[in-house]
C-alpha cells in the first residue's frame, strides 16, 4: 500500500498516538456537546496549540460517522487549478487513514485533477482529527486555488456525492487574516488597534461573506483584503453545502493566535460548520 508519510514536525501535532489522543481530549474538553448533521465546514490549518481549539469544536460537532470526508486544503496560486494526492492512504499517529481512490477516480473524469507531491499543512494538519473521530471514514486529500475553479469544485464533488450515494462530509482549510512584520501586512500599524480591526473588520467580511454564502465576494475578499490563505478549500466547502440546498453558515468558534499568545504579528482562526 502506498502511504502518503507524515511532513509535519512534532510542533505542529503530537508525533505518538498516546499524546494525539491526549491533546485531542484536552482540546475538547471545552467544545460544545452539541451535534449536527453536517455537509460542510471550514476550519483552520495552523499547529494544534494555535488552531486546534477551533478544529476540535467543528470534528466534535459532527453527528453522524460519515463515509468520505473530503479535506480541501490551498495554499496555491489562483490558476494554480486542482490538485490530489494519488496515494492508498495518509498516515497518521493513531494509524494509517484509507483513501477514497473511487471518488478521486470520479472526480477526474469531470475536472482537471493534478497529482499533489508538495508537502502541505493545510490537509495534513486534520487527518489526525479525522482518525480520531471517524477511525472507519476514508478521506480523500484535494487542495483548491483560490479561483472559481474551487466553486466548481464543491458543485461537482455534490454531485459526486449524489450519484454515488455517499455520505459525505468536505471540509475546507484556512486561517484567517496574517496580520504584522512577520506576514508583511501592518495596514493598521501595531498593538491593540491592529488587533481589534483585524477582528471587527478584515476578519469579520470574510466570516460574513462565508456564512452568508455569498462565495464570489468571498474569493474577492480574501484575494484582496488579505483575509484568507487559503480560501480556494473554504469555498469549495461552502459550494459542497449550498448545492446540497443549505443557504447559511454557522460560527462555532473564532480567535486569533494573539488571544493564546500576544504578538505584534498574528493569524485569525474560524470554526464554520453548514448543516441541515
Amino acid at each position: 500500500m502506498n502511504v502518503r508519510k507524515r511532513y509535519l514536525p512534532t510542533g505542529w501535532y503530537p508525533q505518538d498516538q498516546t499524546s494525539t489522543i491526549t491533546k485531542i481530549q484536552t482540546l475538547a474538553l471545552d467544545a460544545s456537546k452539541q451535534k449536527f448533521n453536517l455537509k460542510a465546514a471550514i476550519v483552520p490549518h495552523a499547529g494544534w496549540e494555535f488552531s486546534g481549539k477551533a478544529a476540535v469544536q467543528v470534528f466534535s460537532s459532527i453527528k453522524n460517522s460519515p463515509q468520505t470526508i473530503v479535506v480541501v486544503g490551498g495554499h496555491l496560486h489562483p490558476a494554480s487549478g486542482i490538485c490530489a494526492a494519488y496515494e492508498d492512504a495518509y498516515e497518521t499517529p493513531m494509524g494509517p487513514i484509507r483513501a477514497d481512490l473511487d471518488v478521486l477516480a470520479e472526480l477526474k473524469k469531470h475536472m482537471e485533477i493534478d497529482e499533489d507531491t508538495v508537502p502541505d499543512n493545510t490537509v495534513e494538519i486534520q487527518l489526525p482529527f479525522i482518525k480520531y473521530y471517524f477511525p472507519e471514514t476514508k478521506a480523500l486529500w484535494i487542495r483548491a486555488c483560490p479561483s472559481e475553479q474551487a466553486l466548481v469544485l464543491g458543485e461537482t464533488l455534490w454531485n459526486i456525492s449524489k450519484s454515488m450515494r455517499k455520505e459525505m462530509v468536505v471540509l475546507g482549510s484556512t486561517d484567517l487574516t496574517h496580520y504584522g512584520l512577520n506576514y508583511g501586512f501592518v495596514p493598521k500599524g501595531l498593538g491593540q488597534k491592529a488587533v481589534q480591526w483585524v477582528k471587527q473588520e478584515n476578519d469579520k467580511h470574510i466570516i460574513d461573506a462565508l456564512i452568508g454564502m455569498d462565495l464570489s465576494k468571498a474569493l474577492d475578499v480574501a484575494v484582496h483584503e488579505r483575509s484568507a490563505c487559503s480560501v480556494g478549500g473554504a469555498v469549495a466547502a461552502a459550494q459542497f453545502a449550498k448545492s446540497s440546498g443549505i443557504s447559511k453558515g454557522q460560527l462555532l468558534s473564532y480567535y486569533t493566535s494573539w488571544d493564546i499568545y500576544p504578538s505584534d504579528s498574528f493569524v485569525g482562526y474560524a470554526g464554520i460548520i453548514f448543516a441541515e
